[in-house]
């Protein structure tokens, strides 16, 4: 298979409960559409610093990742970022790779939307259609 492109639209998660709080205004918030790599070997959404500082995400830690080379690298986690793809949405940390040349669309922040890469027509499709449904299951029953 070969390499699957799809846009997604990234925003500040803090930045959208600021403008639902009223704090800022909507169009405060900051958010950047990109074409994201959807990459179903990596696990978490992985973004550039240049993209990290666009939004203005806050650095709240750091982990040691394994890029597709073999390579080791430290790599920074940041707060919450908003992930919509289409209709669907999920919020994450993303990890920081200074100087990453692709944004990673990963297979967490996919499986959280119901997402999978279609093999046949190499694009992002619904895993089970266009319509999301939510089963909710009480513990009580």
């Amino acid at each position: 298979m070969g390499t699957v492109y799809t846009e997604i639209t990234l925003k500040n998660a803090w930045d959208e409960g600021n403008a639902s709080a009223g704090h800022i205004k909507p169009e405060e918030v900051r958010s950047v559409t990109v074409r994201a790599v959807a990459d179903t070997g990596a696990l978490n959404l992985v973004i550039s610093e240049e993209i990290r500082q666009k939004l203005g995400l806050s650095i709240i830690g750091e982990k040691t990742a394994m890029l597709a080379n073999g390579e080791r690298v430290t790599c920074q986690l940041t707060e919450a970022v908003y992930v919509q793809w289409k209709n669907r949405l999920t919020s994450c940390t993303a990890a920081v790779i200074q100087e990453a040349k692709l944004i990673l669309f990963g297979a967490i922040p996919m499986e959280c939307m119901d997402l999978m890469v279609n093999p046949v027509t190499q694009e992002v499709v619904g895993a089970h259609g266009d319509v999301v449904e939510i089963l909710i299951v009480s513990a009580a029953a």
